[in-house]
């Protein structure tokens, strides 16, 4: 159940995958349950929703503030993969969400499979890591869009009270 603690590797992997499943939009998680035709999840907790208190930092560099709460779904179930090999799969959504939670947990547990992994890699990852960038591509065009640049008009004489001597 806790196989990736003692791995480090593992556990950065199955990080950045739960942060990508955690973003992705319920359409490109719909290709997961072909995967695991074979086998039913078993609940260890449906999707339910509940609040997270979210904290901010004033200039990134003070003190933790409360900044509010926001609403997440999370989930737990156990698949049983091949050979018997049972893995548990976990998933926290932003929102309520409950069909998105299930498919991020089925997706988690696939991930830890040696045999899944690869193709769930490719077929669930890749396309939600590519759409990612691109919504962060549009919204780094879009903020540029609308930048602003100062320039200063330097005065041809450097001494404050030139213009004086001239009047």
């Amino acid at each position: 159940m806790f196989q990736s603690v003692d791995n480090a590797s593992v556990a950065v992997d199955r990080q950045a995958w739960l942060k990508l499943l955690s973003r992705a939009p319920s359409d490109l998680l719909e290709k997961i349950p072909p995967l695991c035709a074979d086998s039913k999840p078993q609940w260890l907790r449906k999707p339910e929703i509940g609040l997270m208190m979210v904290q901010g930092r004033a200039g990134a560099t003070g003190e933790r503030f409360n900044l509010g709460e926001v609403t997440v779904t999370r989930c737990a179930l156990k698949l049983t993969l091949s050979a018997n090999k049972t893995v548990v799969g976990v998933s926290y959504v932003l929102g309520r969400a409950h069909r998105q939670a299930e498919l991020a947990a089925m997706a988690d547990a696939l991930l830890q499979d040696e045999t899944t992994c690869s193709v769930v890699r490719e077929t669930i990852l890749a396309p939600i890591q590519q759409f990612l960038e691109g919504q962060r591509e549009a919204r780094r065009k879009r903020a540029e869009s609308t930048k602003v640049e100062f320039f200063t008009v330097a005065r041809e004489s450097s001494s404050p009270d030139a213009d004086e001597d001239q009047a």
